[in-house]
């Protein structure tokens, strides 16, 4: 690149993060259409490989991911619900357990005085809130619709995102090729280059990953269902959602796991039920899922998912989230075409790169 197009890139960067700042509240909708959009895409594309019109192929994905999106929260949000009431419910009774089985094994092994432990206090006030935890779903619409301001922004996005989704979806190619063309000539090689290989990291995490993810949830789940775990769902679910960081999801579930099964049924060899369940969901996820859905190795590192996730949402709110991945994937592109210029540049002292460029495994 020249240093006029360096310029005008550092001014279409910064720009675009003043909109985005900017435009914020209103660029929800539109992004989770696109998202939506983006997802679906290639299932678009393999409907029209079968003879299908594109119009008839966006019909049908449309209505799939519609009723996935509809679907799972009216399934889930009161199974979870009741769950969550289950567990608030039972805390006395696992306090219980803590004032006379680990606070007893504490003070003989560790001489820990058991009076530390003001299990009593903890208590009155659990069973003083409880019933305020519950009912999670209608509170939240009983606080929205008493402003008719956020209950009209909720329906206003609620008609947008189908909507945008739809529109995405059918002139998905089209505007892709009307964005290929708007790139100057000079650079479109590179940039073309770079947009494919943004797209391969950024399409084999998201569409990979989601279904890892719901995959070890739903293995999890049910495994922790036929043990007879009262938590079973809550426990599959939060660590299905954390497994996108390697080994996350599975310590954080056999721990939560684990202690819920020892608090529920009190007997160790639980312990070694749940550990079946989570290991054979682990070498799922190494053997089969991972390798088969999301490849060895994309280029977003877990830590730096996590670092973009959180920086998006420090910087933009939920829109920064919604932003957080793509440009993480940009990022990485980038950086390897700038590892593999440098390498050939005579700063580095080498006529022939002696490592990949850039390419993406």
């Amino acid at each position: 690149m020249t240093s006029s197009s360096t310029k005008w890139l550092l001014v279409g960067i910064f720009t675009s993060g003043i909109l985005v700042y900017l435009l914020a509240p209103v660029l929800t909708p539109f992004l989770l259409g696109a998202l939506f959009a983006y997802l679906g895409d290639p299932l678009v594309d393999k409907l029209e490989a079968r003879k299908l019109s594109r119009t008839a192929a966006v019909v049908v994905v449309f209505v799939v991911i519609l009723l996935v999106v509809l679907a799972l929260p009216l399934i889930l949000l009161p199974l979870i619900e009741q769950q969550i009431s289950k567990l608030v419910a039972n805390i006395p009774k696992y306090i219980d357990w803590i004032q006379h089985t680990v606070v007893p094994f504490l003070s003989s092994k560790l001489n820990i005085d058991p009076g530390l432990f003001d299990t009593d206090a903890l208590k009155k006030s659990i069973m003083a809130h409880w019933r305020d935890v519950g009912g999670i779903a209608s509170r939240i619409m009983t606080t929205i619709t008493q402003s008719g301001v956020a209950l009209i922004a909720l329906f206003a996005n609620l008609v947008l995102v189908p909507v945008v989704t739809f529109y995405l979806l059918r002139d998905w190619d089209v505007l892709v090729e009307k964005i290929h063309h708007l790139i100057p000539r000079k650079q479109e090689p590179v940039i073309s280059k770079l947009a494919r290989e943004s797209d391969v990291v950024l399409g084999q995490f998201l569409r990979g990953q989601l279904t890892v993810m719901v995959a070890l949830g739903t293995v999890y789940t049910v495994g922790l269902l036929i043990v007879g775990l009262d938590l079973a769902l809550l426990v599959g679910l939060v660590a299905g959602l954390v497994s996108f960081v390697p080994y996350l999801g599975f310590i954080v579930g056999i721990l939560f796991a684990g202690i819920a099964a020892i608090m529920q049924f009190g007997d160790p060899i639980y312990l070694l039920y749940v550990a079946i369940v989570f290991a054979v969901g682990q070498s799922l996820e190494g053997m089969v899922l991972t390798p088969l859905l999301v490849g060895d190795k994309i280029g977003l590192h877990p830590v730096a998912v996590i670092f973009a996730v959180m920086a998006g949402g420090q910087l933009f709110g939920f829109v920064g989230i919604l932003i957080a991945l793509p440009v993480a994937a940009v990022v990485v592109v980038m950086l390897r075409y700038i590892y593999g210029v440098y390498t050939e540049s005579e700063l580095y002292g080498n006529s022939k790169p002696e490592q990949d460029t850039g390419a993406v495994d």
